[in-house]
């Protein structure tokens, strides 16, 4: 299992509104649609809360607070599938990043990836 997080910036002059419209809306449709085609095994959004626990957690732990207007996960099983996807569903691939240029800052947003040769305390937490 290969998971990519990406921590999204909005495109300068939205709104966040106008981000997680588009984000929730047109976007989560045409990624759900390709999830077969790009091998996709799970599409996640996660969307910013606000809440005076949030602030007092992060103080306790002296953390910085992320200003991203959201992150999303994306699952493959496997590297090789995330190459085949260039291969044989390229155009998909291209009009995804076509969307989400649209929306969002990429210049800004952060990628990271996580393979599963890591282990979890809870063994269900990485089922898609």
């Amino acid at each position: 299992m290969v998971k990519v997080f990406l921590m999204l910036y909005r495109k300068p002059g939205l709104t966040r509104e106008q981000f997680l419209e588009h984000w929730q809306g047109p976007h989560k449709e045409l990624a759900v649609s390709s999830a077969a085609p790009t091998r996709l095994r799970r599409y996640v959004q996660n969307h910013p809360v606000r809440h005076a626990m949030t602030e007092a957690l992060r103080q306790g732990r002296g953390a910085i607070a992320g200003d991203y207007d959201g992150i999303v996960e994306a699952w493959w099983d496997s590297f090789e599938d995330l190459v085949e996807v260039g291969n044989t569903a390229g155009q998909i691939a291209g009009a995804l990043l076509e969307d989400e240029r649209r929306f969002c800052d990429l210049s800004r947003s952060v990628m990271w990836f996580w393979p599963r040769n890591t282990s979890s305390s809870d063994p269900g937490a990485d089922a898609p």
